[in-house]
């Protein structure tokens, strides 16, 4: 480095790294400048130069110093080193493995620079360079206990475990019988625990667990080596010492999980469905009865035998553990009970078994049984778990009269507006149950989750503007709408942009829902740092699952439910384009092809100068914020876009959707929606073949659901009006399609129009699928709309199956039933029809704002100011919440 400099400025190219390094910026920029005053093209000093003010957030300018500093000498690693480093600030992997590779070619044997390169291809799992990479600087440094563990690691990323086991071997032959000192002694630890992984990922159970008794004594973490040890004396079927270490750890943690469900595999009794013989739960009641009287304050021991008893042992089981919690006040026990009403008949005895509760603690004041009196907040709590109880069921009413005796009795508890407001928004009505959000939220102002419900609440019910002014409470000194973003809020983004979209902002609703998937792309960008500190800290089996889960990250459902939201605005972007850009293209048509290019190239140059001044701008800005030393004060650059126009102004919203779909279809395969929107975008895009690839997937996936049997008729319907193929291109998918559709069942010997008749007929009892299957013999036989719409209008709400509660609870959901609101509105057009289903559902749904039901607050605070134009969620507008909540408290429950 500054080897053809003078000695003089060859020390102050040294000082300019050493300010680099050190993070002084200013002090390297002052030398740099000292340098290129007697040498103005010297090249790798114009990089260090380029680098420096890069970190100072002057990029432009940084590029291109570098590129002219390259341009000077090609031949220099560090210019080719120094330009891979600006690519990877801005997450260029590709051209910075690229720039590496080149520096590499002419000094192949630079440490930094193949440091560097394998923390690029870790990142990009390019895995096989990893290991190369590796396997060069183990041979350059083999005293580097880091490159020994860096190649283990690399071999075990790519699914070589024995490989990673064989390095690590060869690691501790180098080392000597007193090693490791007592300062490395937890490193050495964790190098143990990683190689012991790797024997039982590998099945190598024997010496996994030879492993361990022979390294007992170096091995410092004895909880981990406690459960490594059991779940390997598990696996090789040594099931009475595994029982023993077992026993250990619950008498340490009686309350995890993990522990008991080892122990009931150590004792062979555990499914994984969770289905056992009569005589299996008798031994399992047997065993945490035992488990019971030796850690009764352990609330696991108590819970989990609920899951498995049946009858009336389930029955005394539930009613020993909901007593103490009722009577000590713990809001969340229905959130623990709640996965017991997937099965089945234990709602009904929950729910006998609730009310016999609450009928003696109201005429004797104690528990069946008992003669202690319970204190008064105690009924409270009950009341309190029954009317989430009846929320959960769908009887609505019954639940809010019970939540309404609850506040009555003690007003001051928060839990309970909390509770009514989402039992209210179950209903349909959303604008109460932001107000009553709002008031639980004013007895608590600085509870932040409170504030969080709230704001929920008000993005469900539209009111962004309230939402938005209430969520900036909690943000750092009270600033603006930024702040969330800086945080990674993804729940407030996404609620935010729903909001927005179904109010028909695309704009708005693209930039939150883009914003979720730029915290999902920082995500990836922040393991970056651990590519190196895990290495150096020996961290690696926390390191290598950090590494699966980034793998799997894009299947998260904040991400799936972004993408999703993302396609939906793009695929809407596409059918109805904003007005500006109609208008745009109209005059476009007119123009001559020379005067089109010339118009093109005139708008994209007043683009680039409208970016660049905005650049400048934050570059002063920042530039004025920055210390003595040029470090950045972390300046907030300006949005150039507040309200999403840019991004309305996409020239193919049909591309952009794609990006997002194949995100999908790689990490959500077994969701619906993932392959409904393929089938949405490709047909919209004439790609047919993948068009039919959704149908299978979607068949595949779920043959009885209303959307996919939509998808099929749809496909082939719209394949059936196209003419007779010409091209060879065109012949070859007519040719796929008439060979992969004997392999579709529904179609064998059929036409759509009888494939409908045996869908319907399949599932007449079902809401949705008699709408899906009326929406298609319109489709099908256009003159027979008046038969489709009887179909739907002649759908009975049935009581559902098998429901002992005291109240009658219907089959069919306010979503459901909006839904086909929607499409006679839209599909059928057919405003008798959307008004006789609305009468219709507001009977059953007397608490929807969508429906105007007679008991929503939306009828209770202005019959004359009610609109059927208004937003999905029924609302014209942002009502105040004073006015929300006194409509609420004007209801009467009858």
């Amino acid at each position: 480095m500054g080897s053809s400099l003078p000695s003089k400025e060859a020390n102050l190219f040294k000082v300019i790294v050493k300010s680099y390094e050190t993070k002084q910026y200013k002090k390297g920029l002052k030398a740099a400048d000292t340098i290129l005053k007697k040498f103005p093209e010297h090249g790798e000093t114009l990089s260090m130069k380029g680098l420096t003010l890069n970190c100072m957030d002057r990029k432009t300018e940084a590029y291109d110093l570098v590129r002219r500093g390259l341009k000077n000498d090609l031949k220099s690693h560090v210019c080719w080193h120094v330009y891979g480093l600006l690519y990877r600030f801005d997450r260029e992997y590709r051209e910075a493995i690229k720039c590496y590779r080149n520096a590499l070619r002419i000094d192949p044997d630079n440490i930094e620079i193949l440091r560097d390169l394998s923390l690029l291809q870790v990142q990009m799992r390019d895995l096989t360079g990893f290991i190369e990479t590796r396997q060069q600087l183990l041979v350059l440094k083999p005293n580097h206990r880091m490159n020994w563990i860096g190649f283990a690691v690399a071999h075990h990323l790519n699914s070589n475990p024995l490989k990673a086991i064989d390095i690590l071997e060869a690691y501790e032959g180098t080392l000597e019988d007193d090693y490791p000192p007592e300062n490395e002694r937890y490193e050495h630890s964790e190098m143990l625990l990683y190689k012991i992984t790797l024997l039982e990922e590998s099945e190598l159970l024997d010496r996994a667990l030879e492993e361990m008794h022979k390294m007992s004594s170096k091995i410092l973490d004895k909880l981990t080596f406690k459960e490594q040890m059991a779940s390997i004396l598990l696996k090789l079927g040594r099931f009475e010492e595994a029982e023993k270490i077992y026993r250990s750890l619950l008498y340490m943690n009686p309350d995890n999980y993990r522990y008991l469900i080892g122990l009931q595999k150590c004792v062979q009794l555990y499914s994984e469905k969770g289905e056992y013989t009569s005589d299996e739960i008798d031994k399992l009641n047997a065993l945490y009865k035992l488990l019971e009287e030796q850690y009764g304050s352990s609330s696991a021991v108590k819970r989990i035998p609920l899951d498995f008893l049946e009858g009336e042992n389930f029955r005394e089981a539930t009613d020993n553990y909901v007593r103490p919690l009722l009577t000590k006040g713990v809001p969340s026990l229905f959130s623990d009970l709640s996965p017991l009403y997937d099965q089945k008949g234990k709602a009904s005895i929950l729910e006998e078994l609730f009310l016999y509760l609450e009928d003696s603690l109201k005429s004797t004041g104690c528990f069946p049984g008992s003669s202690n009196k319970e204190p008064p907040s105690t009924i409270m709590w009950t009341m309190f778990l029954v009317s989430q109880h009846y929320d959960r069921r769908g009887q609505h009413l019954l639940a809010l009269v019970k939540i309404d005796e609850a506040i009555a009795h003690t007003p001051t508890v928060i839990d309970l507006y909390s509770i009514k407001g989402r039992i209210l928004k179950h209903a349909g009505d959303l604008p109460a149950a932001a107000a009553l959000a709002d008031e639980a939220r004013s007895m608590d102002l600085a509870d932040r989750y409170l504030n969080s419900e709230c704001v929920t609440h008000m993005l469900e019910a539209d009111q962004v503007a309230l939402a938005e002014k209430t969520a900036v409470l909690f943000t750092k000194d009270g600033d603006q709408h930024n702040n969330l973003h800086d945080m990674q809020c993804m729940w407030y983004e996404l609620a935010s942009g729903e909001s927005y979209s179904r109010q028909g902002d695309l704009g708005h609703a693209l930039k939150n829902f883009l914003a979720v998937e730029k915290h999902y792309s920082d995500i990836t960008e922040d393991q970056f740092d651990f590519h190196s500190y895990c290495l150096r800290k020996m961290t690696l089996r926390s390191y290598v699952s950090m590494l699966k889960f980034q793998d799997q990250l894009h299947s998260h459902e904040y991400f799936h439910k972004a993408a999703i939201g993302a396609i939906r605005c793009y695929v809407k972007l596409h059918d109805s384009p904003p007005k500006a850009a109609v208008e745009e293209s109209d005059e476009m048509l007119n123009l001559p092809a020379s005067q089109k290019k010339k118009l093109r190239q005139k708008q994209k140059k007043a683009e680039a100068r409208a970016k660049k001044e905005a650049e400048e701008r934050n570059d002063e800005e920042t530039t004025s914020g920055t210390s003595k030393s040029g470090k950045r004060q972390n300046a907030r650059p300006i949005d150039l876009d507040p309200h999403g126009e840019k991004l309305l102004q996409v020239e193919d919203p049909l591309a952009e959707a794609t990006k997002y779909l194949k995100l999908l279809q790689s990490n959500s395969s077994s969701s619906l929606e993932t392959h409904i929107l393929s089938f949405e975008v490709n047909m919209r895009k004439q790609k047919i073949l993948l068009a039919f690839q959704a149908v299978k997937n979607l068949l595949k996936l779920d043959k009885n659901d209303p959307d996919c049997h939509r998808c099929l008729i749809k496909f082939f319907h719209k394949i059936s009006s196209y003419p007779s193929p010409v091209t060879d291109a065109e012949k070859l998918i007519w040719n796929v399609l008439e060979a992969e559709r004997p392999n579709i069942s529904q179609l064998h010997g059929k036409s759509l129009i009888e494939v409908n008749e045996c869908f319907l007929k399949m599932h007449k009892d079902m809401l949705m699928h008699r709408a899906a299957a009326a929406e298609m013999l319109y489709l099908l036989q256009p003159d027979k709309k008046a038969e489709a719409i009887k179909l739907i209008e002649e759908s009975e709400n049935k009581l559902a199956v098998g429901n002992l509660a005291l109240g009658p609870v219907n089959i069919w959901k306010l979503q459901d039933c909006i839904s086909v609101h929607k499409l006679l509105k839209t599909v059928f057009n057919d405003q008798g029809a959307t008004s006789r289903w609305k009468t219709r559902c507001a009977d059953y749904f007397p608490y929807s704002t969508y429906f105007e039901g007679s008991q929503s607050s939306a009828v209770t605070r202005n019959a004359n100011k009610r609109t059927d134009t208004s937003s999905e969620n029924g609302l014209a507008d942002s009502h105040s919440l004073i006015g929300n909540l006194q409509a609420f408290h004007d209801l009467k429950i009858q």
